[in-house]
């Protein structure tokens, strides 16, 4: 009879947990195969035949960020207004980040480099958000290069959810500043017509 395999699925996403936590709450140098290994309750071997060392274990760390995040956006429904939907999808990623605090600061917080359209290719957590942005300018709602428009939005989005994750707004003050400010952003690249729309619709101070 062989050896039991003890080295399975279950023991990676220990690992991958367990360093998810440490690159985000201890600097990057102090994260060592040994240390990670120990806190999942296993041994160096384990992360080196899963992972083949600490690089592959903090890319598996990175691929499990970007899939949840994808998923996330990628499940929201696409309506027949597409500055609605750009806000959806921006309340999506708000969700995911306050819900999966780790894995956003290992995706954004420069412990591995994040390249959209590269590796992840259709799995691209920017994609659908791309995508809303490129149908917003193709019916005349927003103007503007897309791509300086998705940055600028991240930009604003990833400020907003950096201060609630590090307590700097209470859950009521970030909760607003979220609505008003995402809003305010996208007036910002909306046509001179979707705008005078926009500031009529708006209730009387």
């Amino acid at each position: 009879m062989g050896r039991p395999k003890t080295n399975d699925e279950t023991v990676g996403e220990r690992l991958v947990a367990c360093a998810t936590e440490w690159l985000a709450t201890r600097p990057q140098e102090t994260v060592t195969v040994r240390a990670v290994a120990a806190a999942a309750g296993t041994s160096t071997t384990a992360v080196y035949s899963l992972f083949g060392g600490k690089d592959g274990l903090i890319s598996a760390v990175r691929d499990q960020a970007v899939a949840g995040l994808f998923r996330a956006v990628a499940d929201v429904p696409t309506s027949a207004d597409p500055l609605a939907d750009i806000y959806a999808l921006a309340t999506a990623y708000r969700h995911w980040g306050l819900e999966h605090r780790h894995l956003y600061t290992v995706l954004f917080g420069g412990v591995q480099s994040f390249e959209p359209s590269d590796t992840v290719g259709t799995s691209d957590p920017v994609r659908p958000l791309t995508a809303a942005i490129d149908r917003a300018v193709a019916e005349s709602v927003l103007d503007g290069p897309a791509p300086s428009i998705a940055l600028s939005l991240w930009v604003t989005l990833h400020g907003l959810v950096t201060l609630e994750l590090a307590g700097a707004l209470d859950a009521p003050t970030a909760r607003a500043a979220f609505k008003s400010t995402i809003h305010a952003a996208l007036r910002g690249w909306t046509t001179p017509a979707v705008f005078r729309g926009l500031r009529e619709a708006e209730p009387t101070p």
